[in-house]
């Protein structure tokens, strides 16, 4: 069954731009209520003008509990419900393990797992209270199949992943949906922190997905209830070759995989 998505209050982290901003524009579209949040509320005002029909724009850091908590609560008071939560907030830095501080793996695991821990932690007890709801984790095929100087990036989605299967059991029955989407490399601003230099980006060029087409398969996901989503297909089946047949998997696709 199709969920309507007229109406519905959906919270976008990270909506300042890439993914986020994209969703922001699609939901609108369906006639949903975006709400968008990131620390960069100058981005988002200007995105918020080429967003049709009703929506929000509210300054958002998901490191700090007192800022995602003060703003779920005032989401509510002003809509009187949050029906999605879409965790997109997110970044990454392609360094070797070797030459990585401690701060490294702390910094991202803050934004990444935590931030996604957070907001649903805000969210959940207005979900539960109405009986209803859905959060959607977007995580990375990195968070299934690990690479070379990834060894920060693809711990914090291996937690996302883990937080969101987990959740996903607890909250059987209770009305409230829990997905996790993992996208691989899509063509967005992400690149710019994780690879400054384009060596990576040069390398899989063409594999990059256009961000419009991920954006569109999140919304599928939430008009659809699915529970998980890979992308690209190509991707998915190398994640489940590596994780069947690891020591082939690694002699086979190492090289292919190490382009950063």
């Amino acid at each position: 069954m199709r969920v309507e998505l007229r109406g519905k209050v959906a919270l976008v982290t990270g909506a300042s731009s890439g993914i986020g901003a994209r969703l922001a524009v699609l939901l609108a579209e369906r006639g949903a209520i975006p709400v968008l949040t990131a620390r960069s509320v100058d981005k988002m005002e200007k995105l918020a003008a080429s967003i049709p029909g009703e929506h929000a724009v509210y300054g958002m850091d998901v490191r700090s509990d007192e800022q995602v908590r003060d703003t779920a609560a005032r989401i509510v008071e002003r809509y009187g419900k949050i029906d999605i939560l879409l965790n997109n907030a997110g970044y990454g830095e392609f360094v070797r393990f070797a030459d990585a501080p401690i701060s490294h793996f702390q910094e991202m695991m803050d934004v990444n797992y935590m931030g996604s821990v957070r907001c649903a932690h805000a969210v959940l007890p207005y979900m539960l209270k109405a009986g209803q709801g859905h959060i959607v984790n977007v995580a990375s095929m990195a968070g299934k199949m690990a690479t070379a100087k990834s060894t920060g990036y693809s711990a914090t989605k291996h937690a996302v992943l883990g937080f969101t299967n987990a959740l996903r059991q607890e909250l059987q029955g209770t009305g409230v949906a829990v997905s996790a989407v993992n996208p691989g490399p899509i063509d967005t601003p992400f690149f710019e922190r994780a690879d400054p230099d384009g060596q990576y980006v040069r390398n899989v060029s063409w594999f990059m997905m256009p961000p419009d087409k991920v954006a569109r398969a999140i919304v599928s996901v939430i008009e659809k209830r699915r529970p998980e989503l890979d992308l690209p297909w190509t991707a998915a089946v190398g994640a489940k070759f590596m994780l069947l047949f690891p020591r082939l998997g690694n002699a086979l696709f190492g090289k292919l995989t190490n382009r950063k």
